[in-house]
């Protein structure tokens, strides 16, 4: 499981990352929303190990830290971190990724074969930037589980390549609800689909609030403090009571 508890990333004026929590288990994918991409990079990367975050604390399966994330996760086409070359061919894409992959896990992986294996020889000629959003997504998502070792899939904004979710959630859920080999699965995101009816959370859930009696109306009495805000479908409370592969 991974459990992330007041994550957050200093930026030079505002924080990059503002505190967020969530948490994730074997067999669930979880959607995090956030309006800007940097702070959804940001929060993928720290996921994932590749980034230390300021704040805040990180944990899989209850060890906590960058090497244990690093070790199981996946960090998938984070824009501008390792997010596929244009000017690569799907099959020259295959050979870098798969010669990423730790060599004791490697064996005889190769691109003509595993283009085959995973049924991706009808692209294998095209560039990286041709490929429809459903196949960009089962694409990279299969490079990162080459590594037997990948439990966790981190999955940097998939909506940016366009509005319709069929591009990448049924990918995405089929990946970790699968029996045979359960994924925890996150993906930021700009917004929930319409028919998203999972667990959820929200870059800066995390973030103090001001105090139930620091907003008055006119009249000058007290307004009642709203409930704790709880992210939909999500355990994992904080003080504030909210809740909440591999780059190149």
């Amino acid at each position: 499981m991974l459990c992330a508890r007041q994550l957050s990333v200093k930026g030079r004026r505002l924080d990059l990352l503002p505190p967020a929590s969530l948490q994730v288990a074997r067999g669930e994918l979880l959607l995090v929303t956030g309006d800007r991409q940097d702070q959804r990079t940001a929060l993928a990367l720290v996921l994932s190990g590749r980034m230390k975050p300021d704040g805040g604390t990180a944990s899989w399966d209850g060890t906590a830290g960058i090497r244990p994330l690093r070790r199981s996760s996946a960090l998938v086409d984070s824009p501008g971190v390792n997010e596929p070359e244009q000017h690569l061919s799907v099959a020259d894409l295959v050979t870098e990724d798969l010669a990423l992959i730790p060599r004791r896990y490697r064996g005889a992986l190769l691109s003509k074969p595993w283009l085959k294996v995973n049924r991706f020889e009808d692209v294998a000629g095209m560039w990286t930037e041709q490929l429809p959003p459903a196949r960009r997504t089962e694409l990279l998502t299969a490079l990162a589980l080459a590594n037997p070792a990948t439990d966790l899939l981190v999955v940097d904004s998939p909506d940016r390549h366009g509005a319709d979710p069929a591009g990448w959630l049924p990918r995405l859920s089929e990946l970790a609800y699968d029996g045979g080999r359960p994924l925890a699965v996150v993906a930021t995101v700009t917004a929930l689909p319409d028919s998203w009816t999972g667990p959820s959370a929200a870059i800066g859930n995390a973030a103090s609030r001001p105090s139930p009696g620091s907003f008055r109306p006119d009249n000058g009495s007290k307004t009642p403090p709203r409930s704790d805000y709880v992210d939909k479908n999500s355990g994992v409370t904080g003080e504030s009571g909210v809740t909440g592969g591999v780059a190149k």
